[in-house]
């Protein structure tokens, strides 16, 4: 029979595969779970009941975790004129109009978010093969198309994650770190949750919240149990 790994038993002694936990026991749990040597990262999985490929069921938003998420994040600002000097004063990164988006072009990848002008997106627009699949192009929708660029700024810089229900009907979104708090990491749990519930499309059928997992980088998921949330999205 072949030998357990150390790091695997104790995860086995810690959590139960089969149960479903409430959202504060879950987080608990991933602490105690933890057995790398590093910071994890911890993400959390929701299943919803929609059909991506409709547009009335595309499930998609931003929202400022309570308590980040324990990343620093890189922004880069699209303005121009006063804009791009209020993005630097808000602290971005980089800033810059046409010149920036020729650098951009030519390869400059070294930030994590992007924020744009409405009137820089005809250029912008042009570097959608190099930010679409990076998931990086602004868009109107989460907040990063906008001339409040102070208030972008901060909100990246800040905690704001963005989200998107992919093809299997996963929205799969990062929360914290494991050196984090338990009410930390369940309060930007609860905060992410409540925004899907908040989202969910009237033309979604049967059961909306079908599953939600929480895990670090190297540790098990661990199950939610949705029923704690069904009134909610119920009434949504």
């Amino acid at each position: 029979m072949p030998k357990i790994p150390k790091n695997r038993a104790k995860v086995d002694t810690v959590v139960d595969r089969e149960r479903k936990y409430s959202v504060e026991e879950a987080c608990a749990l991933v602490k105690k779970a933890k057995f790398a040597k590093f910071d994890e990262t911890v993400d959390l999985a929701v299943r919803l009941g929609v059909n991506p490929k409709h547009a009335d069921q595309m499930v998609r938003g931003a929202i400022v975790l309570p308590h980040g998420t324990g990343n620093t994040v890189r922004v880069l600002v699209f303005a121009k004129g006063e804009k791009e000097r209020e993005a630097r004063e808000a602290g971005a990164d980089f800033a810059g109009s046409d010149d920036l988006v020729a650098k951009v072009n030519e390869g400059f990848l070294d930030f994590d978010r992007v924020i744009a002008t409405p009137d820089m997106m005809g250029a912008v627009g042009k570097l959608g093969r190099v930010l679409g699949p990076r998931g990086l192009m602004p868009n109107p929708k989460v907040g990063t198309v906008t001339f409040d660029v102070t208030a972008a700024v901060k909100d990246a810089k800040g905690g704001k994650i963005e989200y998107r229900v992919e093809k299997a009907g996963i929205v799969h979104a990062r929360i914290g770190k494991v050196s984090f708090t338990e009410n930390a990491l369940s309060d930007n749990a609860n905060a992410l949750i409540g925004a899907l519930v908040r989202q969910k499309p009237s033309t979604a059928k049967g059961t909306y919240l079908k599953s939600i997992t929480v895990s670090s980088t190297m540790g098990p998921g661990i199950k939610i149990d949705p029923a704690h949330f069904v009134s909610q999205a119920e009434e949504g």
